[in-house]
């Protein structure tokens, strides 16, 4: 089993060798669209890639209406033809890349939190030791104000 390191390591190392800008460990990309509010297509060198935000999870497009409002809300974060820079965190079961997602130093992962429109996904977490206070906090905040998806009686 590799370690959360070394596969980060592996996926950079495999990206690298397939054409796509590296930059200190990360990619750099440009928004192609928001499918909803934790997954994107971005274009990084000549390669079009779905994206799954890590450590996050959006309400689903059918829980009206905040998957509509979460999806709306990361379309503003990143518009068509937004530079993004991605950190991967590994490959999904359905060969998304997972990682998290930055516009300059501001993680849209941990906004998206900070803000009501995803909650922290908890078994995931360690994929992002970084933000992982940040994301932790966000949430915790955004409950106690009741932001967007948390001002629901009973969230879910």
């Amino acid at each position: 089993m590799f370690s959360n390191f070394s596969f980060v390591a592996i996926s950079i190392l495999f990206l690298a060798q397939t054409a796509l800008p590296v930059v200190a460990n990360n990619l750099s990309a440009t928004v192609v669209s928001v499918g909803d509010g934790d997954t994107i297509r971005v274009k990084t060198g000549n390669k079009t890639v779905t994206v799954r935000l890590a450590c996050i999870d959006s309400p689903e497009m059918k829980q009206n209406p905040w998957g509509q409002q979460s999806s709306a809300r990361l379309k503003q974060l990143l518009p068509v033809g937004q530079a993004i820079t991605i950190r991967a965190v590994e490959t999904d079961k359905y060969k998304r890349l997972v990682a998290e997602v930055f516009v300059g130093n501001r993680s849209v992962n941990v906004s998206m939190v900070q803000e009501g429109q995803a909650v922290v996904y908890r078994q995931y977490l360690k994929g992002c030791p970084e933000s992982q206070d940040s994301l932790l906090q966000g949430e915790n905040t955004a409950k106690q104000q009741r932001l967007a998806f948390w001002s629901q009686a009973n969230p879910l």
